[in-house]
């Protein structure tokens, strides 16, 4: 069995397990065969009770949910269920609507399924473009109360353009600068981010323009004077 480390994968793996329609459901109807009878220190097998009616009934666990008996009586015989396990059948689990949170321990996919890429465009291996649809999403953490979210590939990888201009008027003449409003840019905003440009001519960062709290300003000084009528561009992609 294969462990798959890179994170994009397992969260796109573990949608697979919060959505709903899109796999079969654990075992709901039928028989599912009895084990063979656990014993003290096993982790599998059966737990065999008797009800206050005096029926006999078997307990044991699979599908994810792991089984462990002590090693040793301590007034009776302790056999405990836990979360985690291996799954043997494909499996839903659904949230209506609740939030799935991990808090403070790991919460761990092994074995999961590589996106084949070969066969990427198949309906049920391309980014979803709607929840609860076809296609993948992915799995993100929000930080501020460690909730689990799902988001639209296309939402998450999504790169935003912003294009602003602005005519330098006599006053801007005068102080020989121009600030232009751009909101999302900050005096740390990486150069490579932002192309200014006046009257069509590439402006050198760091020398002809920097940046504030929402906004560029450009400033004439040894390499050219400004000019009442001047056209400023900005691209900005963050």
């Amino acid at each position: 069995m294969k462990t798959i480390t890179n994170k994009l994968k397992v969260a796109l793996v573990a949608i697979g397990f919060l959505a709903v329609g899109t796999i079969s459901a654990q075992t709901t109807t039928g028989d599912i065969g009895r084990q063979a009878a656990g014993t003290l220190g096993s982790s599998t097998g059966y737990v065999k009770v008797i009800d206050n009616k005096g029926t006999v009934k078997y307990l044991q666990s699979t599908n994810g949910i792991t089984q462990f008996t002590d090693t040793a009586p301590n007034g009776g015989v302790v056999t405990t269920w836990q979360l985690g396990g291996t799954l043997n059948t494909a499996t839903t689990i659904t949230t209506n609507g609740q939030s799935f949170t991990i808090d403070g321990n790991t919460f761990t996919l092994v074995g999961t399924d590589e996106v084949d890429a070969a066969t990427v465009a198949a309906v049920d291996q391309v980014a979803a473009t709607a929840y609860n649809g076809d296609g993948f999403t992915v799995l993100v953490k929000d930080e501020t109360d460690g909730t689990v979210r799902k988001i639209l590939a296309a939402d998450l990888l999504q790169v935003q353009g912003i294009h602003a201009t602005a005519t330098v008027d006599a006053t801007d003449q005068t102080a020989n600068s121009k600030t232009i409003t751009v909101t999302g840019v900050t005096a740390t905003t990486s150069f490579y981010k932002v192309s200014v440009y006046r009257n069509g001519a590439k402006l050198v960062a760091g020398t002809d323009y920097t940046f504030g709290a929402d906004s560029v300003t450009v400033a004439g000084g040894t390499n050219f004077n400004m000019y009442d009528g001047d056209q400023i561009e900005i691209n900005y992609i963050r």
